[in-house]
């Protein structure tokens, strides 16, 4: 990579890259070294400077690392993805007509492997020297950098000084003014011609280009060289006299001057740098800053002299203001100033590009010339700067001007920094940044970049010597005479000692001939120390203020046109070839990664991190697995490990080509575009020759000036040169690939940050070594050995050196191979001439004759102990040592160069010096011929191919195979490997396909094999297997085995197998013939014969006509065999039809006698089957046929199917089960001991198996009557206990609900009369600590409440009146309608307030009614038991309560014991009607609470709300109230339902008109609603009028508001307040007569009631009405209330005659026709209909649950169930 002792420049990574940077800057520890050495010679202590920076101390204390600013926010500059990326698109017209290099854009699979990527496309992209490439979209590297601690210093670029046609311009006019004030002459501005001033440069090339001034004057060329100029309007005369005089007076006498002095200048050069100066090895330094400050502009800068001398010269003006000083001076125009020293119109100092900042104390203030640079913050003073420099004035021979004094002074601080504990200042560890030396080595300052190049040797100077003091040339002191000082060098002289001889003393400022004749030197100076975000800023302002008043105004935008691309790019060109104006930029180059930090993530920082591993990842691309820098043992900052760019607008990297030729790849992060130009390699030569021809003068003192990256030319003089050039814009995001040898420069568009490093593909190689040789042509070092790398790369394993490493290693190794040969034997030759002996270097015996030392050291060293003294090239091979000066020499300079004071006789001889050899000869001959074998495997492999197809015409398949195997081990590419290949596969299939037929196999052929397996799956084969079949057959021919004799001797080649192949051949005819003989004779072979000459047959692996006959007799024997041995043993009718089908498929005839057997018991098999199968799918089995046909099997023995046969036997067999279980459950159910009757349940279990039966057995619809019978009883019991509609299976759990309920409510041992009680919870803790302890089995600790009698639970409410507490959850009153000051009466203490009830209440003398029906049942109902707990524990209570029933011996003090019983009797589930009545006409006798006496209760039903009819559903469904309002496709459903529920409406009050007439029920035939039962008729004393108003349960109060008209109806739906089945109407008082018993069996008194207050209708319907007198109107209105129910249709037909309704006319008499019209008339149609509206739930749920066996349904379940939809009734009141 780059790494020019110098000079600002972009290379990759510091070598090729754009950002390379060959040179090397000013140390910084050196420099602030100096600056204090400085300080304190002066004595002075150095003062802290602040810059446009902010605070940067002239010595930072703290490391750069250290440094924290402001970060860079990455949103505010381009990068690759967001919005502010650049756009990318291509330049049709570019400056200076280039043509654009080629931009590649990968895809994701190109992507993956970076060097394979450019192999790829080199072919195309070398041709430009480099090329863009866009990576993919999905590839982009987060920015890795910390920019609060990145800081990095910058240089200085003054854009015209690097050029060089300008830099030589300004350069020689500097020597020329300080030439001609030394003579007295003082050139203050330049010469006018034409009004315009002279540029004298361009004179004097213009008459060097003609021959010189006497050729001009002689050939008359002036007016042309006038013309050259750009004069024309003046007479030609006058000006050729101008020019000619011009010349004359100012350019003759200097050139004169420069003819004399030159040959001194350069032998001083020579002797300074240690050899000819052509090519020279000097490499130009960066000029130190005096200044910590980035961005004022150096008022001792040359060009800016120039500039501003130039700039007065031609504004005629001059401007008061200097960079340097802060006092300004007017200077006349006319005359020269009293000084003795400066060129006043032109430059202040000299036309200086190198030594500006030293000039004397005395210079003249300049005027300020026309350029741009942002106004600096402060400027030191001339003065300063002069001491700074004055203090380190060097002594002795050595550089003559600044620059090279710097390299004195920076060697001299090299010395202490090796002892400074600064970590900072110096690299340390294993990693070394381009060659690190222990000599002065100048480093960028702030950066912490140690370059490579070190400075070339300098003759060593007595530094100890005070400047001024001794001669440079001589010396000598002042003893020797006196000394004079060059006042710009400040090198002393004695004037003897100059060349010529200065005799007199000069009375002035002298400069020595070193600084007029100049020594080329230039470098750029140190910039300021900057963020990341600071130099942004620096960039932007910079940007915003030059172009600022430069751009024009778009009178469409309205405004000042925005700056183009292209518009940088014209202006950057201009100021680099302006003279008039300078602009001084910025640019931090060659940053080194291992110090600051790379911008892409590091396995070290981030491993987690993809792109730390990515291949693309400049951190590993130097040392991709391809790239042969990874044979490098140590890292080279800047060409194995990145370095890092930051450039501003302008900022540039001059003309260059990598270190050691090498690739670069240059990635840009973020920021502005990068224009780069680029030169193919081909067109090298031309482009050097190109910068030789135009800048000759810079090339005199500095032949290898194109090493030190800080000289452009345009591209528009190198195309008129013939030298290709092409360019290409840079963005954020993209890589640019430069290639070997080619040059490259360029230039940034604004503020980016860019990351550059070198790699070496496998065709890099000679590259490199040309490289190599080229430095060591300039005498320059280079950046690694590159004998080592290739050494390296081939001493490694020997199974680790590939072929194509070993391709490229063997030439590479055979030319050092032979070049160390030659130098050896050279170096040999001239140590034994004139001097014959047995050299110790010849044999390994040594004589003490021969002088020179020699050793073989195999180990590594210092790089400096190997480095060539005088060429700078690395001599790891073999080296030459001086013991007396310690130099080291390579064996091409070895004896020749002047290492001590011997002789070169003496040096050759070897007296005290020694010759060391890496390698001894026997060890380089051994490595390059192992790695020459491995690179020479693939010819040698190909002549081996070669040599075995000569030997004959059928080489041994074995030997093929060999070779192959031997090819494909060489991992290479052979050009015969793949004919070879095919042709040894050729040979292998066909012995692969003899292999078949030499080799036996199994005797079932797999043909065969897959045949069967097919029959067996019963899958056809699929088509696949067909092909494959078909091949085989194909195959199995026999004259494939003649095709394959034949083909084996035309493919020509010989192996075991077609030997045997014939020998199959001869034995297949033998066993064909014989075959045949026995077919002939087949009654003479037994079986086994013929046996085994199938097996004979077989083994041969082919089909023969001769060998599938044998088969078919075989089989056809075998199957009689078979055959007759399975006639006595039972089949099946598979098995026979499988007999059969293998008859058929070996061509058994028919008259066969097995056949023909087989044959008749399968036709009789299969007429079995289809009789059986019919049967069994008849909707009705006949039984007794089916008996027949079983009983046929066994006796005929038929093999018929066992499935058909084992479903025939299972029928049978369920049959007779079923029918025997059937016989014995009808007589158990005769039984007269109804005990000894069969369960219902197992009832029930035998009738769903029978249901699964198509046939039922005999005697099963006796049993289904039974169990109807008995079911009707269990549904009298749900209807008792109001379940109607529930399922049977629900009346057990029921009663087990029930019994459990009244277990409580009746307990008498533990539930005694008590004083109201509180719940535990409602006790204070003191109460709860003072009661005494009891047991669980204590009766008196179970608390119960409410009419429930359960303990406390879940929310309790107090009556106000009884105290007692009852459960919400019982009464149906939700928490939240709750409130703390509300006040509730119990439905104990005021018989208005209802209870809620889930379900009916059944009576005690119904359950006894209903029990004493099971005798006569023909089962044992399972609800026995319970039935009987039940009712004997209700009879029990009864028996225990009767004394409290007696009202003749009740008081007033026994209301809360009666209050105490009603409480349990309403809280148990059956009704106790005579004490309920009685308790409740007791306690509002004693304690009235309600206006009026209560009602006499004989029901009590459940209080739940009624279920929704279809049709109600229907209607909310649509949200519409009227059926009519429906819409059209379901109004005939609507309809349905509606004439459905009147029929069930009609058939409900029949019969219970039905049951009225025979019954002494209390419920009138009209009731629709549980609410509107009465107790008895409006003549009976116990009759009520109307319901009293019942307070409500409001969800504002539980007390008892004023009685109102609407409160019944104002009480939720559903509540215990809203009228249903327990309000009954009664009378306003109860007797106690009516209450009288008239037994005492435990049975209550009975209440009776007449019917006279039956309206018509009701009495029609009941049938209590006589209607044989009726007439008229009457008659007309019982005819249309009988005419709404079928029974009373019937009832007016029998009264009034079958035709009354025929004489009937209107509209009623047409609904009622079209009613019975529409309906059938069968009493069991309607009595269905009315059972599937009011069954329809427990039918389907009977249906559901019964063949299920679903779960038992539990008291625990139905009490469960009972209190959700209590809960629910209460969320709905809500």
């Amino acid at each position: 990579m780059v790494s020019s002792a110098s000079a600002n420049h972009n290379g990759s990574g510091g070598a090729g890259n754009a950002d390379a940077s060959s040179g090397a800057t000013g140390d910084a520890g050196a420099a602030n070294a100096a600056r204090d050495a400085s300080s304190t010679a002066s004595s002075a202590k150095p003062k802290t400077q602040v810059n446009s920076n902010g605070y940067h101390p002239t010595n930072p204390q703290l490391p750069l690392s250290s440094m924290q600013s402001a970060p860079l926010d990455l949103h505010s500059v381009e990068r690759r993805g967001q919005p502010t990326a650049t756009r990318e698109y291509v330049k049709k017209n570019r400056l200076f007509g280039l043509q654009e290099a080629p931009t590649y854009q990968p895809t994701e699979e190109e992507w993956k492997d970076p060097l394979e990527y450019v192999r790829k496309i080199s072919p195309e992209a070398q041709a430009y020297g480099l090329c863009k490439i866009i990576p993919p979209d999905s590839w982009n590297p987060e920015f890795a950098i910390d920019t609060e601690r990145f800081h990095f210093r910058t240089r200085k670029q003054e854009l015209n000084s690097v050029e060089g046609s300008t830099r030589a311009n300004l350069t020689y006019l500097d020597a020329l003014s300080k030439f001609h004030k030394q003579q007295g002459t003082n050139l203050n501005r330049l010469p006018y011609v034409d009004k315009k001033p002279l540029d004298l440069y361009r004179l004097k090339k213009a008459v060097e280009s003609r021959g010189g001034f006497e050729k001009v004057c002689k050939t008359k060329k002036w007016a042309e060289i006038g013309r050259d100029l750009g004069y024309s309007g003046k007479i030609m005369s006058s000006l050729s006299t101008s020019l000619k005089n011009s010349y004359d007076r100012w350019l003759n006498p200097y050139e004169h001057y420069l003819r004399q002095a030159k040959p001194s200048v350069y032998q001083q050069l020579e002797y300074e740098y240690g050899g000819p100066l052509t090519p020279s090895p000097a490499p130009s330094p960066v000029k130190r800053s005096t200044v910590n400050t980035p961005s004022s502009l150096r008022g001792e800068s040359p060009a800016r002299h120039a500039t501003d001398a130039l700039q007065a010269n031609l504004n005629g003006s001059k401007l008061d203001t200097d960079h340097d000083v802060t006092t300004s001076a007017e200077l006349p125009s006319s005359t020269p100033q009293p000084i003795t020293s400066g060129f006043t119109a032109i430059n202040s100092g000299g036309f200086t590009a190198v030594n500006a900042g030293f000039t004397s104390v005395n210079r003249p203030t300049p005027p300020e010339g026309k350029s741009f640079t942002p106004p600096p913050k402060r400027y030191d003073s001339p003065a300063s700067l002069t001491k700074d420099v004055l203090e380190f004035r060097p002594s002795g021979l050595g550089p003559a001007n600044a620059l090279k004094r710097q390299h004195s002074f920076e060697s001299m601080d090299s010395a202490r920094k090796e002892t400074s504990t600064d970590k900072d200042d110096s690299e340390s560890g294993s990693r070394r940044s381009k060659r690190l030396k222990k000599e002065a080595v100048p480093t960028v300052a702030g950066s912490h970049m140690s370059m490579f190049r070190p400075s070339a040797p300098r003759v060593p100077r007595d530094e100890t010597t005070p400047p001024g003091e001794k001669c440079d040339t001589c010396g000598k002191g002042d003893d020797a005479g006196s000394v004079i000082v060059c006042e710009s060098c400040d090198h002393c002289y004695h004037g003897s000692c100059l060349d010529p001889p200065l005799k007199t003393q000069p009375d002035g400022e002298w400069n020595c001939p070193r600084c007029l004749v100049g020594d080329g030197q230039f470098g750029f100076e140190e910039g300021g120390l900057y963020s990341l975000k600071q130099f942004q800023e620096k960039a932007a302002d910079f940007k915003q203020t030059y172009f600022e008043n430069r751009m024009p105004f778009d009178s469409v935008l309205n405004c000042v046109r925005p700056v183009t691309e292209d518009d940088v790019e014209k202006e950057f060109w201009k100021l680099v070839a302006s003279i008039e104006e300078t602009v001084e930029v910025e640019y931090g180059a060659d940053i080194h990664c291992t110090t600051h930090g790379s911008g892409f993530p590091t396995a070290e920082r981030s491993p987690c991190n993809s792109y730390s591993s990515d291949p693309w990842n400049l951190n590993n691309m130097p040392l991709h697995p391809d790239s042969l820098f990874r044979y490098i043992k140590t890292d080279i900052s800047g060409m194995t490990v990145p370095w890092v760019y930051v450039g501003m607008i302008f900022s540039t990297f001059c003309w260059h080509n990598e270190d050691h030729f090498a690739y670069s790849v240059n990635y840009q992060h973020f920021g502005a575009t990068k224009t780069w130009y680029g030169i193919p390699a081909e067109d090298t030569d031309k482009f050097e020759s190109a910068m030789r021809e135009a800048v000759p003068e810079l090339f005199e003192t500095q032949p290898d000036l194109l090493f030190q990256l800080v000289t452009l030319l345009t591209p528009e003089q190198l195309k008129k040169a013939g030298v290709r050039v092409y360019a290409l814009d840079q963005r954020a995001g993209q890589i640019v690939i430069t290639f070997p040898q080619a040059y490259h420069a360029g230039f940034n568009h604004g503020f980016n940050f860019n990351e550059a490093v070198n790699f070496a593909p496998c065709d890099w190689e000679p590259y490199g070594l040309a490289g190599v040789e080229r430095l060591q042509q300039f005498r320059r070092q280079s950046c690694f050995s590159h004998d080592e790398l290739l050494w390296t790369a081939a001493e490694g394993p020997i199974n680790a050196l590939t072929i194509q490493t070993a391709k490229w290693l063997a030439p590479a190794l055979e030319r050092i191979h032979k070049r160390e040969r030659e130098q050896r034997e050279a170096f040999i030759a001239k140590h034994l001439e004139g001097n014959s002996h047995a050299c110790a270097l010849t044999t390994e015996s040594t004589e003490e004759q021969c002088t020179i030392s020699f050793q073989v050291l195999d180990e590594d060293v210092p790089e400096e102990e190997y480095q060539c003294s005088y060429c700078k090239s690395f001599a790891y091979l073999s080296r030459f040592k001086c013991l007396k000066s310690g130099k080291i020499l390579c064996l091409l300079h070895a004896g020749y160069h002047a290492c001590c004071d011997m002789p070169e006789a003496q040096r050759f001889a070897g007296d005290e010096h020694v010759v060391c050899y890496r390698k001894t000869t026997d060890d380089l001959d051994e490595t390059y011929r192992k790695v020459a074998e491995k690179a020479n495997m693939p010819e040698a492999w190909e002549d081996k191919y070669e040599k075995l197809l000569d030997e004959g015409t059928t080489p041994a398949l074995k030997t093929l195979r060999a070779l192959l195997n031997e090819g494909e081990r060489i991992p290479y590419g052979l050009p015969s490997l793949q004919v070879l290949r095919e042709f040894v596969d050729r040979c292998n299939d066909w012995v692969e396909e003899a292999t078949n037929y030499t080799v036996r196999k199994q005797q079932n052929r797999r043909k065969n094999d897959k045949v069967w397996q097919n029959e067996k799956s019963g899958k056809p084969p699929k088509f696949g297997s067909y092909l494959a079949e078909h091949k085989e057959n194909q195959m199995r021919k026999v004259d494939n085995i003649y095709r394959l004799i034949e083909d084996a001797d035309r493919i020509g080649f010989d192996c075991p197998e077609k030997h045997q192949l014939k020998e199959r051949a001869d034995a297949i005819r033998s066993f064909q013939k014989n075959a045949e003989q026995v077919l002939e004779h087949i009654l003479g072979h037994t079986q086994t014969s013929i046996e085994e000459l199938i097996e004979e047959g077989r083994t041969f692996n082919i089909d023969m006509p001769e060998l599938d006959k044998l088969s078919s007799v075989l089989e056809q024997l075998r199957w009689s065999s078979n055959a007759k041995d399975k006639r006595n043993k039972p089949l099946t009718l598979q098995e026979v039809r499988v007999i059969l089908s293998e008859g058929h498929r070996l061509e058994i005839p028919l008259y066969n006698d097995s056949m023909k057997w087989y044959n008749d018991k399968y036709q009789a098999a299969l007429s079995w089957e289809t009789k059986a199968k019919e049967l069994i799918s008849a909707d009705t089995i006949h039984y007794p046929q089916l008996e027949a046909l079983s009983n046929q099997v066994q006796s005929s023995s038929l093999p018929v199917s066992r499935d058909t046969l084992a479903t025939v036997d299972q029928i049978l067999h369920k049959q007779r089960e079923a029918h025997r279980q059937v016989v014995d459950l009808t007589e158990r159910s005769r039984n007269s001991d109804y005990t000894k009757r069969p369960q219902y349940a197992e009832v029930a279990e035998v009738m769903r198996k029978v249901d699964d039966l198509n046939s039922k057995p005999a005697g099963t619809l006796d049993l289904e009557k039974e169990q109807k019978r008995h079911e009707d009883w269990m549904r009298k019991g749900k209807k008792l206990f109001g379940k109607t509609n529930a399922p049977l299976h629900i009346l057990k759990s029921h009663m087990d609900y029930v019994y459990d309920r009244n277990l409580d409510c009746f307990d008498i041992a533990s539930d005694k009369p008590r004083l109201p009680a509180e719940p535990a919870s409602r006790a204070t803790s003191e109460e709860r600590d003072q009661q005494p302890s009891r047991k669980w089995d204590d009766p008196t600790f179970r608390e119960v409440f409410c009419i429930c009698r359960r303990i406390e639970a879940g929310l309790m409410i107090e009556c106000e009146l009884c105290h007692e507490w009852y459960h919400g959850k019982c009464l149906k009153i939700a928490r939240g309608k709750v409130k703390e000051d509300d006040k509730y009466t119990c439905p104990i203490c005021d018989w208005r307030v209802k209870i809620p009830r889930d379900a009916a209440r059944p009576k005690l003398e119904d359950l006894i009614a209903w029990q004493e029906e099971i005798p006569n049942l023909p089962f044992q109902p399972e609800e026995e038991d319970v039935l009987q707990k039940i009712i004997n524990n209700a009879q029990e209570f009864r028996r225990h309560i009767g004394s409290f029933c007696n009202s003749v011996v009740n008081t007033a003090s026994e209301a809360d014991t009666q209050r105490f019983y009603l409480r349990k009797i309403e809280g148990a589930e059956i009704l106790l009607s005579y004490e309920t009545n009685f308790f409740r006409q007791e306690l509002h006798k004693w304690s009235p609470v309600a206006p009026e006496a209560p009602p006499v209760l004989e029901v009590s039903k459940s209080t739940r709300k009624p279920r929704p009819t279809k049709l109600q559903k229907l209607l909310i469904q649509y949200g519409v109230d009227d059926p009519d309002d429906l819409p059209e496709a379901v109004k005939g459903k609507a309809n349905s339902l509606k004439r459905k529920a009147q029929n069930a409406e009609a058939a409900a009050a029949a019969a219970a008109a039905a049951a009225a007439s025979s019954t002494t029920s209390l419920l009138p035939p009209h009731a629709t609603s549980p609410s509107s039962h009465s107790f008895g008729s409006s003549g009976h004393a116990f009759y009520r009028g109307s319901q009293p108003s019942t307070p409500a349960l409001t969800a504002t109060t539980h007390g008892h508001p004023p009685p109102s008209a609407d409160s019944a109806t104002s009480s939720r739906p559903g509540s215990s307040m809203r009228p249903d089945s327990m309000d009954v109407d009664g009378g306003s008082s109860l007797h106690p007569d009516f209450f009288m018993s008239s037994n005492n069996d435990g049975q209550g008194p009975r209440l009776m009631h007449a019917d006279s207050n039956m309206s018509l209708e009701e009495r029609l319907l009941q049938g209590q009405d006589d209607l044989l007198g009726v007439t008229g109107a009457d008659r007309e209105k019982v005819l249309e209330i009988l005419s709404r129910t079928e029974n009373g249709r019937r009832r007016a037909e029998d009264i009034f005659g079958p035709d009354v309704w025929d004489s009937r006319h209107g509209k009623n008499f047409e609904r009622s026709s079209k009613v019975h019209q529409n309906h059938p008339d069968n009493d069991r149609e309607v009595d269905k209909m009315f059972l599937d509206l009011t069954n329809a739930e427990e039918d389907d749920i009977s249906k559901k649950d019964r063949p299920q066996g679903s779960e038992r349904v539990t008291a625990a379940s139905f009490d469960a169930e009972r209190n959700a939809m209590g809960m629910e009734d209460m969320e709905d009141s809500d």
